[in-house]
């Protein structure tokens, strides 16, 4: 998905004074740019308030060992921390990268 998605923008977008194709969060995996990363705890209820929140859509709500919880996928989460303010049982912690 990534190659067909990159070959569009390739075609859309032509090669301009030297700067790279750009792309779309898909194709540029962000989250190295973090200080913070939240960390779900036992706490979470699987709401989904996070989710709705997060700027980056990096959280799902899954079934995790028959609960539905909060997942983040690292690759895009830039540590904004939003999701740990939003969450009303206080089930985000963060941890300093």
């Amino acid at each position: 998905m990534e190659d067909d998605l990159k070959k569009e923008v390739e075609k859309k977008v032509p090669n301009a004074g030297g700067f790279m194709i750009p792309g779309t969060s898909l194709l540029n995996k962000t989250g190295s740019w973090r200080t913070f990363k939240p960390i779900v705890t036992d706490k979470c209820t699987g709401c989904g308030i996070c989710a709705t929140y997060c700027p980056e859509n990096a959280i799902e709500i899954k079934e995790v060992d028959g609960k539905r919880r909060a997942v983040i996928d690292y690759d895009y989460c830039k540590g904004c921390l939003i999701c740990m303010n939003v969450c009303p049982f206080k089930a985000i912690k963060k941890v300093i990268e």
